[in-house]
């Protein structure tokens, strides 16, 4: 899960063009929205769309489970690899 969760900092990083921010800049579990990382709507936005085209997700902007699994980075890799067992399992 660490490499995943180290994957999931630099896939948000390069989504969002976050200069002067490295990996180790970001709490695994802080908040991505708000007091946390401080990413808004817009790049809630920028983040569904290359989590559609890199890990094949498809989240729907208005669902609460949407905003559980954007929390904070350890959520988004957990649902990230909930996604890929069950893609491997066929489900």
């Amino acid at each position: 899960m660490l490499e995943l969760i180290q994957e999931v900092k630099a896939f948000i990083i390069e989504t969002l063009d976050l200069e002067d921010v490295t990996p180790a800049d970001i709490d695994d579990d802080a908040p991505l929205f708000g007091d946390g990382l401080g990413l808004d709507s817009i790049d809630s936005l920028e983040l569904g769309v290359g989590l559609q085209k890199r890990y094949g997700l498809k989240l729907s902007a208005e669902a609460e489970e949407t905003r559980q699994i954007f929390a904070s980075v350890r959520t988004l890799a957990e649902y990230i690899a909930t996604h890929r067992a069950k893609s491997a399992s066929g489900g």
